[in-house]
């Protein structure tokens, strides 16, 4: 036979899983193309570390302008913009311009893709008399809203971790 303080706590379990909501799990979204944010601008501020040198730290911004809302696949999501910025580490400045290629997973989530190149100004600890570097960067984004992600990116020159806002 149950005690009082059994009951109360199974009436409590009956009552809390009456009265929760439905489980709302993440929505697919890469098989419906333009089903994303409409955005013209996506500006990340981002702190960053340069492999090549230590692992400096440094600080950046990096703009994206949206050239296409409907990639170059037409039957999946994914769009494709050009990204620049500037990323300050140690004695220098990386200056990347790239294409950034977008697939929108899901609701909360994207991927994407930067081949692009990447020039240097000042020292950076490099040695050598190269100016431009090939850049190729990977990154994801996890979506708090349609419009303020964390962004995380990684490659080469550097790699970095933000936050994106689609205006």
């Amino acid at each position: 036979m149950k005690s009082g303080i059994q009951w109360a706590a199974t009436g409590a379990a009956l009552v809390a899983i009456a009265w929760a909501a439905p489980a709302r799990a993440d929505e697919l979204i890469i098989k419906n193309p333009g089903l994303h944010p409409n955005y013209v601008f996506e500006a990340e501020p981002h702190f960053l570390v340069d492999p090549y040198v230590d692992f400096a730290p440094g600080v950046g911004f990096r703009g994206t302008v949206s050239l296409l809302h409907n990639g170059f696949v037409k039957t999946i999501n994914n769009s494709i913009g050009i990204t620049f910025g500037l990323d300050w580490v140690d004695k220098g400045v990386w200056i990347p311009v790239a294409m950034q290629w977008n697939f929108w997973l899901s609701r909360n989530w994207s991927v994407f893709a930067e081949p692009g190149i990447s020039f240097r100004a000042g020292d950076n600890g490099h040695r050598g008399n190269h100016v431009a570097w090939l850049g190729l960067w990977a990154g994801g984004r996890y979506h708090f809203t349609d419009r303020v992600t964390l962004t995380l990116r990684i490659g080469s020159p550097t790699l970095s971790v933000g936050v994106s806002f689609l205006l």
